[in-house]
């Protein structure tokens, strides 16, 4: 089987990449990076040794949601027909995805999606992913689910059960990997609980995201013992808001980590602030609790097990949730030991799996 994968955004990176390696142990695999992100996706990939086999270029001026998605269509049935694979695959939620997975049905290629079943039920949150990943779950041939929530979701929606896989996250295949390769940090006690903190979703972005800044300020003033790490998203909205915090002597802003990078600040981090769904999967599996800054989640399997939190922006409600975790012991060593409910890190070979590739343990979501 010949297998075009497409990337659009860093998330993509990192949880694709699992899965091209994997493909490509018993199949052809070409890579492609769809231009929605540059360096920012390629960076991840090649942390795990992969290099795009091709890229589609994207005029930087390209970044409405209707003008990149307009311009990615012809780019990529043009690469389609250079590339003559035989299943397109493509992970998640983004602008990338839905035009891979419309783009195929255009062209009369089975369509592969990582990551899929996850819903809240209100396109308008999260904005537009909500919308890409119901459509891109109309279009597909194999729906690969991280959980089974997700696998009941689509049922519902009436997919063809023997069409639904229940894998795991890809996501959590990619922090496996990345945790036995990273330098483990020296044992001992640090002076100062450590933060880390990340937001840029669209929906957050303006009053929300002064909102969490000024929660910020107000976190560092009460606790004289916990500092603030924040990599600031390039999006120049999310950049412009936090610099607000940069005089805070025990706030750290940096521009975007590397994967692993994010990854040692996740092992190291007392607790973990985020709007972003990665991070929500990532933060049980190392034992972080996890303050998600959303009114709804499409990942409420972490919330309902305890291990994570849905606060919101409101700055009173985001002191206060933080307060328990930094003041109360015993809400924290709950939220911190309470398990992962996205996989054992695995995913990847189910995939491959349910392609045929190798021989190993039913994963039919039916």
């Amino acid at each position: 089987m010949r297998f075009l994968c497409v990337v659009g955004t860093r998330p993509e990176a990192i949880k694709l990449a699992p899965v091209i390696l994997e493909l490509a142990r018993n199949s052809h695999v070409t890579t492609l990076c769809s231009g929605q992100h540059t360096a920012f996706a390629e960076e991840p990939l090649a942390w795990f040794g992969i290099e795009p086999d091709d890229r589609i270029a994207i005029d930087p001026e390209s970044r409405t949601l209707a003008v990149l998605t307009g311009a990615l269509f012809a780019p990529l049935e043009r690469m389609i027909a250079k590339h003559k694979p035989d299943v397109i695959v493509a992970q998640g939620d983004t602008t990338t995805v839905l035009v891979a997975a419309l783009t195929a049905f255009y062209v009369g290629i089975p369509f592969a999606h990582v990551e899929a079943g996850l819903r809240t039920g209100n396109l308008q949150a999260p904005f537009p992913e909500e919308f890409n990943r119901v459509a891109a779950g109309k279009l597909a041939s194999w729906h690969f689910c991280p959980t089974q929530r997700a696998v009941d979701n689509l049922r519902a929606e009436g997919v063809d059960p023997a069409r639904l896989f229940l894998t795991g996250n890809t996501g959590i295949d990619a922090l496996r990997l990345t945790l036995a390769r990273i330098e483990k940090q020296p044992a001992g006690r640090r002076r100062l609980r450590r933060i880390l903190l990340t937001a840029h979703r669209r929906e957050n972005q303006g009053e929300r995201m002064e909102a969490i800044c000024r929660a910020v300020a107000t976190i560092v003033r009460e606790f004289d013992d916990v500092e603030f790490v924040i990599p600031v998203h390039p999006n120049p909205a999310v950049a412009s808001t936090f610099k607000v915090l940069k005089d805070h002597e025990r706030v750290h802003l940096s521009p975007p980590l590397k994967y692993q990078q994010l990854v040692s600040e996740m092992a190291q981090a007392h607790l973990i602030l985020t709007d972003s769904g990665g991070i929500q999967e990532e933060a049980p599996f190392i034992g972080k609790p996890v303050l998600v800054l959303r009114e709804v989640t499409e990942r409420p399997e972490a919330v309902e097990m305890g291990v994570a939190s849905l606060v919101g922006t409101n700055t009173a409600t985001l002191v206060a949730a933080v307060r328990r975790l930094l003041t109360d012991e015993t809400n924290y060593a709950g939220m911190a030991s309470g398990g992962s409910p996205y996989g054992d890190g695995y995913a990847a070979q189910r995939i491959a799996e349910a392609f045929g590739l190798v021989k190993g343990s039913a994963c039919a979501g039916r």
